[in-house]
């Protein structure tokens, strides 16, 4: 007996809608993660785009346990000498909550073409407002 393959034709994407208000940054990022590459679906393919789409919402209000406020470093270089930027969790949850999101769950998917194009199903927001209204998307809960 053959396994299932799903082809990209197929796939039926949904709208799912995260509220990261006082969730942990680790458990939001996860749970997007596993909906955008879709292992939450019996159709999982490894070799396919088969996850739906993801909007965070409150990506300000995100909690962080422990001493990560202080503890935990976001690095960038622009390549040049002297070029490395080190910003604290704290500082990237203040001015930069979107882009703080948006490392997490990227962090957590494959880093390969397949990943790339899984990320831009990704859409964050510092606020709770979102343009994605006529999508009419589902709530999910983490636990």
């Amino acid at each position: 007996m053959t396994s299932y393959m799903q082809k990209k034709e197929t796939v039926e994407r949904k709208w799912y809608v995260i509220d990261a208000e006082g969730k942990s940054l680790g458990r939001v990022a996860s749970l997007a993660a596993t909906y955008l590459r879709g292992k939450h679906k019996p159709t999982y393919t490894p070799h396919i785009d088969c996850g739906d789409n993801i909007i965070i919402v409150n990506a300000q209000k995100v909690n962080l346990t422990g001493n990560k406020l202080e503890d935990k470093i976001y690095y960038n270089h622009s390549m040049y000498q002297g070029g490395l930027r080190e910003r604290t969790a704290k500082v990237m949850r203040e001015k930069y909550p979107i882009e703080m999101m948006e490392r997490a769950v990227k962090g957590m998917l494959p880093h390969n073409r397949l990943g790339r194009q899984m990320y831009k199903k990704l859409f964050v927001y510092a606020g709770s407002e979102h343009k994605h209204e006529a999508q009419k998307p589902e709530v999910l809960e983490v636990k």
